[in-house]
């Protein structure tokens, strides 16, 4: 089934770090504001080069439908998560924040 195909490819990416790299660095694109945006064209294909074989509506199921979950350990990756440390303060601004 195609939805155990994406939660064993992200059981792979929260396992191995340098795999991990490379799917950031090749599906991740930084937005405004530091928000990511993550291509599933991109993740299909990074997917499929691992051996992986779903399509972006199946990612969609994992990603929105709730009934199928992938590991609930966190990568230990704190470069990649800079969206938790966007900077708010504005201490010198006229106007509080």
């Amino acid at each position: 089934m195609s939805l155990e195909q994406v939660n064993a490819f992200y059981e792979v990416l929260i396992s191995e770090q340098v795999i991990y790299e490379q799917y950031y660095n090749k599906c991740c694109v930084r937005g405004l504001f530091g928000i990511w945006d993550w291509d599933k064209t991109k993740i299909v294909d990074f997917a499929s080069t691992l051996g992986y074989r779903f399509t972006e509506s199946d990612l969609d199921e994992v990603w929105f439908g709730g009934e199928v979950s992938i590991s609930e350990s966190p990568l230990d990756l704190p470069k990649y998560q800079t969206f938790s440390s966007i900077n708010y303060h504005m201490a010198k601004s006229k106007y509080a924040v």
